[in-house]
């Protein structure tokens, strides 16, 4: 279907208390199992900014530094956008909040409810990336 967005699933990858470096494990294979399910054609990533936590900044950084790493053994381009950037495309407004990002994703999708803050984040990366590359999302 190229050219037309079209949902398929969304979900998050949930690591629970373990030590960072079984996280940062878990967080690979999941991406990777996604990959290898869906077969993608590119992935799209949410560039890093630092606000007022820094020590968040670093275990962001860490997380997609695995999904960078995901995406690059399995052969995939990557494309990344800045935090404003993906909120000015799918909602019209670089400030907007998560609320209003998770509305406009179960607006755009035509999804039943709303989805999860995070799925909703990643789900409106991917939106950017289609509306910016003029591509298949």
């Amino acid at each position: 279907m190229r050219g037309k967005q079209q949902y398929i699933t969304s979900g998050c990858i949930r690591t629970g208390k373990f030590p960072w470096q079984q996280r940062l494990q878990h967080i690979f294979e999941g991406l990777t199992k996604i990959i290898l399910d869906f077969s993608p054609d590119v992935v799209a990533i949410e560039k890093i900014f630092v606000h007022k936590n820094v020590a968040s900044a670093l275990k962001l950084g860490q997380a997609r530094g695995v999904a960078i790493v995901a995406a690059t053994l399995n052969g995939l381009p990557l494309a990344e956008y800045a935090p404003r950037q993906v909120k000015k495309t799918v909602v019209g407004n670089g400030a907007a909040d998560k609320t209003q990002v998770q509305h406009m994703m179960q607006v755009l999708l035509k999804l039943s409810g709303l989805p999860q803050a995070d799925a909703a984040d990643a789900l409106a990366v991917a939106l950017c990336h289609g509306q910016n590359s003029r591509g298949l999302v």
